[in-house]
């Protein structure tokens, strides 16, 4: 189940965030899926990142730093 959360300066937009497991085949690592939809559809991101949970604390150090 992703966590989602509104999308700031759009009327309907998303953002969602989840973990998948496996997203490259069998055998690769989990990833923080982050995926925004302008029109609301949390279940089909119009963009999305895949960030490898070993980069998760660097990424959110770097967001923090902006």
């Amino acid at each position: 189940m992703a966590e989602v959360i509104a999308l700031s300066g759009t009327k309907k937009g998303v953002i969602s965030i989840e973990k998948i497991d496996e997203p490259y085949g069998p055998g690769s690592h989990s990833v923080a899926s982050i995926g925004i939809n302008l029109k609301g559809d949390a279940d089909n991101p119009e963009w999305k990142v895949h960030i490898p949970f070993d980069n998760v604390e660097d990424v959110i150090k770097a967001l923090q730093a902006l």
